[in-house]
């Protein structure tokens, strides 16, 4: 018998309707170091965000993908933690990716501790209730993720404006264009969003 966590791991490899239209591998079949990650995140989150094991089909990417992840969106900086996630909310909603736009929709509720802002951000940024200095960083981030031939070094004298290191852009940037590759990868695939992003950090909790 296969032990309860990873029993749900089947069960949502073989999930109707699909998580992706490429082969999702079994557990069992993975590398270790992509195994002990994803069992890791289970612990950790309770699920297994179908990213994980959508983009599992290719061990070396994985890898790659993660590595460059975990460099943006957990280093120390100019940007919090939840300006991090508005921006891939922002540039993926401009994508049209609904696996980005639900998931990272949910940590940024959470990040934020503001259950309305995600929303708020994917449809429309510039009527969301955040602050100048911040609809200015995502302005430049959906210049990076639309028209990325058209940044001048105006955009970045705006960001000094609002108090945004050139460290900071480069950050905004960087993260704009990393889930420019997650939007269309998500969509090539036709990565689902995990049903349990969606009510995560819109109530609290008791």
């Amino acid at each position: 018998m296969l032990p309860d966590s990873r029993r749900a791991l089947e069960c949502q490899r073989v999930s109707s309707p699909p998580i992706s239209r490429f082969p999702v591998p079994r557990l069992e079949d993975l590398p270790e170091d992509l195994r002990a990650r994803i069992l890791a995140v289970q612990e950790k989150s309770g699920f297994v965000p179908n990213v994980f094991l959508v983009l599992a089909h290719r061990p070396d990417e994985f890898r790659a993908f993660f590595a460059y992840h975990d460099a943006l969106m957990e280093k120390a900086g100019g940007l919090s933690k939840a300006e991090r996630e508005m921006i891939v909310v922002a540039t993926s909603g401009a994508n049209q990716c609904q696996y980005c736009v639900v998931a990272h929709g949910a940590i940024l509720r959470i990040r934020a501790k503001n259950p309305l802002v995600a929303d708020q951000v994917a449809t429309n940024y510039r009527k969301a209730d955040i602050t100048p200095r911040q609809k200015a960083m995502l302005d430049f981030a959906m210049k990076v993720a639309l028209a990325s031939h058209e940044v001048d070094d105006g955009d970045l004298e705006a960001l000094r404006q609002h108090g945004f290191s050139d460290e900071d852009a480069w950050d905004i940037a960087a993260i704009a264009a990393f889930f420019a590759l997650s939007n269309r990868m998500a969509n090539v695939t036709s990565m689902r969003p995990n049903d349990e992003f969606y009510l995560m950090g819109r109530v609290a909790k008791a």
